[in-house]
C-alpha cells in the first residue's frame, strides 16, 4: 500500500449560506466537499556524505515547519461572496515579499478567473492554528502550495454542481472560465449567482481535484503584485494608518545601553505638564509617554531626566565581542606534518534589519479584553504571550495582522506589540505606540556577529576535507515556532532551551553543495543577552559566504576556474544548470579593465538553488561599486516569476550592503547607527545598473526562495572585490568606518 503524501487533503465546506470551503487532511489525487454548519567535472571529486539537511527530506527545516503545521493546514478558509468576489483569509503576514499575490494567483488559477477578483485578507490570531500560523524560513508558499489548491478546488466543484443542479445537466460536461460555469450549449452562470446555492446542505458530496500542474495558465506567469497600487499611491494601510477611535499616539524613552531598566524618574511632574502630554508610565524596556500627537509624544520622551539601571552588556565593544567569538570558535582538527591546507578566520558585524517601517503597534486594553493590531509574523504567541501579561483568557484578546512595511526577520518578535499592550493597560486608555527611527537601529532586533574558522585540506589536485567552525552571539528564538509551547521551550535551562533551537535550524539550513571530502561544521554560541533575531538567511549569510571566499581561494591553489572549480565539484546536475546559466549569460571570464572584475557565488537551501555573478568598480577599494549582476535560480514550482525576481533583487541588495558598507558598532554596550544616514544600507547609486534575472523551468512543488539570494552574491561580491583589488577581505563589512557623529544617548 502506498504512503499517503503529506500534501495529500480533503475538503469540505465550512460557512453558509455563501460559499466558503476549507481543505483538510486526506489523501492524495482526490477530495471530498461536504456541507458544515459555521460562519464564513575535472576529475572525480571525494565524494561527501551528505549533511543532516540532506538526509532525508524529513530534516530539511522547511520539512520540518510543514509537517508541523499538517495537523491544521486544513483550517484555511475562502468564501465567494454574491458579488462574485472571492475572499480568502490568509494564516501569515505579509511584509512585502509578494506573498498576498502568490497566493491570489493560486486560488485564481483554481477558479478560472482573474487574479484581481481575488480579495486576500490577513487573517487573525487563531491559537486553534498552533504552528500553521507562523512566517519564516521560506516556508509560506511551500506549506500553502497544497492546501490553497485543494481549498479553491472544492470551491471550484460545488460551483460546477450547483449550476447541473440549476440546469438539469450532467456535472461533468460543465466547465468554467472568466469567474463563471458555461455549459456546452454556451449558457453560463457567474459564480456570485451560485454562491447561496453551492452552499446548500442538500448539493451532496462533491469530489474535488486540484488541477493537473500541466494545466496551469496563470501559476508560473510574471504577474504584478495585487498591492503595488495600493502602495505607491499610499493607500496601502499599515500598523498606523488605521483609525482606531481614541487610540492616542505614543513613544518610549529607552536607556542608554541595551537591556538598561528604569531606577527612577526626576522630572516627571515637568514632563506631564508639557503641552499634549496625556500620561507618563513606566513599563519594563523604558519610559511611554502618551500625548495628543507624536511631535508632542517625541518632545516630552526626549525631555524626560531618567536615571537607569544597568544593561546587560555594559562595557562591550566591538574588539570585545570579536575576541569573545574569536576565543570561543571550536578548534580545528590537528593534521599529520605536510598536509597541504588553506586556513582562513573571517568576521562579520552585527547587522540591522532596517525594515522601512519601524516597529509600531495599537493596542486598546479594557479590564475585561484586549485588542492589538500590528504587523506579526507569529501573532498566536504574540496573542498567548500579551493575554498571560494582561491575566486574561486567551480568548479575550484579539491580535489583528496588519501588512507590514518589511521584516527580514524582525517580526517575528512583538516588542511593539507587548509594549503597546503594557501602557494601554497602564494608561487607561488605547494608544498607538511608535519606535522612533533610532529606536529601531538601536534598541530594534538585530543579525548577531560571527566569527568563522575555515580549513580545505588537498592533495593531488583534489580536496579531501572541508572544516568549518562558526562562533556566534546567540540568536534570539524565543518566539519557538510561533506559539506559547515552543517559545516557553526555548527558555529551558541549558542546551535544552535557545541552544536546542540554534542547532536544529543550523544543521537543517546550511549545507555543503560540494564533494569536498570529509565536510564538517560546528557552531557554538555566546550567550551575549543582546536583542537578537533570525536576519535574512539566518545562519547561511555569512556561513555560506565565508566558505564561498574560500571556494574561489581553493580554486586558486589548485589552479582552477572558479566556475570550472565548482562545476566539477557541485554534487548534481541541477546544481551545476544553475551555476553554467549564471556564467553564460554573464559572460564569464570576459576582459575585464584594471580595477574592474568580476566574481560568482553559489548557494542552495530549502529546496531552491541559485549561481550569482556580479561586476565590480574597485579602483577606488574605499568606494566600490557591484555594476552588474547576473543571477539565475531553481526553486522547484515558481508560482509567481516575478516575485521571485523580487524576492532575488533584495537578496543581492542586502548583500552589497552588508558585504561592502552596512553594519551595526558596538560601542559600550550601545550601537552606535541610528538612522539610515549612519547604517549604510545600498542606496539607489551603490546599486548595480545591470542586473538579470533567470528563473529555471518548472520541476517538482515550489522550494523556499526568501533566504535564497543572499549567500550566493555575499560570496559573488567578496570575490569580485578580491579579485580586483587584490585584497582578500576578512572582515565584513569590508569598509566600515565610524564616518558619522552618534546621536545621543
Amino acid at each position: 500500500m502506498a504512503e499517503p503524501s503529506r500534501r495529500g487533503f480533503l475538503t469540505y465546506l465550512v460557512a453558509a449560506p455563501t460559499l466558503a470551503v476549507a481543505t483538510g487532511l486526506g489523501t492524495e489525487g482526490a477530495a471530498t466537499a461536504a456541507p458544515a454548519v459555521a460562519d464564513a567535472s575535472a576529475g572525480a571529486p571525494v565524494p561527501v556524505l551528505p549533511a543532516p539537511a540532506e538526509l532525508v527530506s524529513l530534516v530539511d527545516l522547511g520539512d520540518i515547519l510543514i509537517l508541523a503545521g499538517a495537523p491544521t493546514a486544513h483550517m484555511l478558509v475562502l468564501t465567494v461572496g454574491e458579488d462574485g468576489r472571492v475572499s480568502f483569509r490568509l494564516p501569515r503576514e505579509e511584509v512585502g515579499q509578494g506573498l498576498t499575490t502568490a497566493v491570489a494567483m493560486l486560488v485564481a488559477e483554481e477558479l478560472d478567473m482573474p487574479v484581481d477578483r481575488i480579495d486576500v485578507r490577513l487573517e487573525d490570531a487563531r491559537p486553534e492554528l498552533l504552528f500553521g500560523q507562523f512566517t519564516g524560513s521560506s516556508n509560506s508558499i511551500r506549506s500553502l502550495y497544497g492546501p490553497v489548491r485543494h481549498t479553491a478546488a472544492a470551491a471550484r466543484a460545488r460551483l460546477v454542481r450547483a449550476a447541473a443542479k440549476r440546469w438539469g445537466i450532467p456535472a461533468s460536461g460543465l466547465r468554467t472560465h472568466g469567474g463563471a460555469v458555461v455549459a456546452p450549449d454556451g449558457r453560463s452562470a457567474p459564480y456570485g449567482s451560485l454562491a447561496v446555492e453551492a452552499a446548500a446542505r442538500d448539493l451532496g458530496a462533491v469530489t474535488a481535484a486540484p488541477k493537473p500542474e500541466s494545466a496551469h495558465t496563470l501559476v508560473g506567469t510574471p504577474t504584478s503584485r495585487i498591492d503595488a497600487r495600493a502602495m505607491v499611491t499610499g493607500e496601502q494601510r499599515y500598523t498606523l494608518d488605521l483609525d482606531v477611535p481614541g487610540a492616542k499616539p505614543c513613544m518610549v524613552r529607552r536607556p542608554p545601553t541595551l537591556g538598561g531598566t528604569v531606577r527612577s524618574m526626576r522630572n516627571e511632574a515637568a514632563v506631564r505638564a508639557m503641552p499634549g502630554v496625556l500620561d507618563v508610565v513606566t513599563i519594563p524596556t523604558g519610559v511611554a509617554v502618551v500625548a495628543e500627537t507624536f511631535g508632542q509624544a517625541l518632545d516630552a520622551k526626549n525631555a524626560l531626566d531618567v536615571a537607569w539601571g544597568p544593561g546587560t552588556v555594559d562595557g562591550l565593544s566591538d574588539d570585545d565581542i570579536r575576541a569573545r567569538l574569536k576565543a570561543a570558535a571550536a578548534p580545528l582538527v590537528d593534521l599529520p606534518p605536510l598536509t597541504r591546507h588553506i586556513d582562513a578566520e573571517f568576521d562579520f558585524a552585527f547587522v540591522s534589519h532596517a525594515p522601512l517601517e519601524t516597529n509600531s503597534a495599537v493596542a486598546d486594553v479594557r479590564a475585561d479584553r484586549a485588542t492589538i493590531w500590528s504587523g506579526l509574523k507569529g501573532p498566536v504567541v504574540a496573542q498567548q504571550t500579551i493575554a498571560k501579561e494582561l491575566g486574561l483568557p486567551v480568548d479575550k484578546v484579539t491580535v489583528h495582522v496588519v501588512q507590514a512595511g518589511g521584516s527580514f526577520g524582525r517580526r517575528l518578535f512583538f516588542d511593539a506589540a507587548l509594549e503597546a499592550a503594557r501602557v494601554s493597560r497602564r494608561s487607561g486608555r488605547p494608544v498607538r505606540l511608535m519606535w522612533s527611527r533610532v529606536d529601531d537601529m538601536r534598541h530594534g532586533r538585530m543579525r548577531p556577529a560571527t566569527h568563522h574558522r575555515i580549513r580545505a585540506t588537498y592533495a593531488l589536485g583534489k580536496v579531501l576535507r572541508f572544516d568549518h567552525r562558526v562562533a556566534a552571539v546567540e540568536t534570539d528564538f524565543r518566539h519557538g515556532l510561533g506559539e506559547i509551547l515552543t517559545a516557553t521551550a526555548t527558555k529551558l535551562p541549558g542546551g535544552l532551551g535557545n541552544a536546542a533551537f540554534s542547532q536544529t535550524l543550523f544543521h537543517t539550513t546550511v549545507t555543503c553543495p560540494y564533494h569536498f571530502g570529509v565536510t564538517t561544521r560546528h557552531l557554538t554560541e555566546v550567550p551575549l543577552r543582546m536583542p537578537t533575531a533570525s536576519w535574512r538567511s539566518v545562519y547561511s549569510a555569512n556561513t555560506r559566504g565565508a566558505e564561498e571566499i574560500l571556494v574561489d581561494e581553493l580554486a586558486a591553489k589548485l589552479g582552477k576556474d572558479p566556475v570550472d572549480f565548482r562545476r566539477a565539484y557541485l554534487k548534481n546536475p541541477a546544481q551545476r544548470a544553475v551555476l553554467e546559466k549564471a556564467a553564460r549569460e554573464g559572460e564569464w571570464g570576459r576582459p575585464m579593465p584594471a580595477g574592474h572584475a568580476q566574481g560568482v557565488g553559489f548557494h542552495e537551501e530549502y529546496r531552491s538553488r541559485t549561481a550569482c555573478l556580479v561586476e565590480i568598480d574597485a579602483r577606488d577599494p574605499r568606494k566600490p561599486r557591484v555594476t552588474k549582476a547576473v543571477i539565475a535560480a531553481d526553486v522547484g514550482r515558481p508560482v509567481n516569476p516575478r516575485g521571485l525576481e523580487a524576492q532575488l533583487l533584495g537578496g543581492l541588495t542586502d548583500a552589497i550592503s552588508t558585504t561592502l558598507r552596512a553594519g551595526l558598532h558596538i560601542d559600550e554596550g550601545l550601537p552606535l547607527e541610528g538612522s539610515y544616514s549612519q547604517f549604510h544600507y545600498a542606496r539607489q547609486k551603490d546599486s548595480p545598473p545591470d542586473v538579470r534575472i533567470f528563473i529555471m523551468p518548472a520541476t517538482g512543488e515550489p522550494g523556499g526562495a526568501g533566504e535564497l539570494g543572499v549567500p550566493a552574491a555575499v560570496g559573488a561580491i567578496a570575490n569580485a572585490y578580491a579579485r580586483a583589488t587584490g585584497t582578500r577581505p576578512r572582515r565584513f563589512p569590508v569598509n566600515f568606518d565610524v564616518d558619522f557623529t552618534p546621536f545621543p544617548r
